[in-house]
């Protein structure tokens, strides 16, 4: 997931935005002046629907059948995990929009409820005998987390709310080429961005590898990597159509977008992967009637005397 949407617009005010739109920028702190402006962000908004709305098919795939712990690696949880986190720390270097900070801490707290699923079949799976039990901690530990979090929600909206700097982080000059240097607070927020997208992408290869070693992907959601898929997609777009900052040229603003771009790609293609284990072990499945045929067949072979 990402949550480094609007990455384009400037710190300042309207006056720095000619002919663009006053409710996009009073919403979003955005520069929307042109079609493509609006396409960027309306596309950007799509793929957070598509991240947002990732894990639930996870959530039923993982009630429905039981085997989470066997199904999903711990270390593509983990590394989600720890490149949403980044993100979120991300948010705050960059002093973004409260939407986008508040996005950054639901995706943190949805993958903290995948990963605590996990734990919780992992355990529920070796300790069969103690079910009841680890179902009453269970529901302990999420009624204890949605309290938290709501009182984390009533703390937060007391917090007086920063202007939203966007890809530039901090003012910097530009100059007559249009290359915009890297400020101190923007090289942070950049390294931690590679860090993050780095997560993202080894996170994959770990998935990958328990397909392969299980030749199954029973217990596993496509719709949680098809979702992904599209908001990756939508994102990289939302990204290069987006007009750079007045003076900037094209390549200094991909250079500035670079590691969230490789990431969002990155990912992309290792789910593609993905995608291809889900065709190729979903033929490996035997059908019911063959699976019937075989018992039968098994029925009427004689016995050795």
């Amino acid at each position: 997931m990402d949550s480094q949407l609007w990455q384009g617009s400037l710190g300042g005010n309207f006056s720095d935005c000619p002919n663009g739109s006053q409710w996009v920028w009073d919403v979003f702190s955005e520069c929307a002046q042109d079609i493509r402006d609006f396409t960027s962000i309306a596309l950007g908004l799509v793929s957070i629907c598509c991240f947002a709305g990732a894990s639930f098919p996870q959530y039923y795939q993982a009630c429905k059948t039981g085997n989470m712990d066997q199904a999903l690696s711990i270390y593509f949880l983990l590394g989600w995990l720890g490149g949403d986190s980044l993100n979120l720390i991300g948010s705050f270097l960059a002093n973004q929009l409260p939407l986008q900070v508040y996005t950054a801490i639901y995706y943190v707290l949805a993958d903290l409820v995948m990963l605590s699923l996990y734990l919780y079949y992992k355990v529920r799976n070796q300790s069969r005998g103690y079910s009841a039990p680890i179902n009453a901690a269970f529901a302990f530990i999420v009624l204890g987390t949605v309290s938290v979090t709501s009182l984390l929600g009533r703390a937060g909206s007391t917090v007086e709310t920063v202007t939203f700097k966007g890809r530039t982080l901090l003012s910097a000059t530009v100059d007559a080429a249009g290359c915009e240097p890297f400020t101190k607070k923007e090289i942070i927020g950049f390294t931690v961005g590679s860090i993050s997208s780095l997560l993202y992408l080894f996170s994959r290869v770990p998935q990958i590898y328990t397909n392969f070693k299980r030749k199954s992907t029973e217990g596993v959601s496509y719709y949680l990597f098809a979702l992904v898929m599209l908001g990756n997609s939508l994102y990289g777009i939302s990204v290069l159509l987006k007009n750079p900052d007045s003076r900037q040229a094209e390549g200094n603003y991909i250079i500035h977008h670079l590691p969230w771009l490789i990431g969002s790609l990155g990912v992309l293609s290792l789910d593609v992967i993905i995608s291809f284990q889900f065709l190729a072990y979903r033929k490996r499945r035997p059908r019911p009637s063959d699976e019937r045929e075989a018992l039968l067949g098994k029925q009427d072979e004689p016995l050795d005397s």
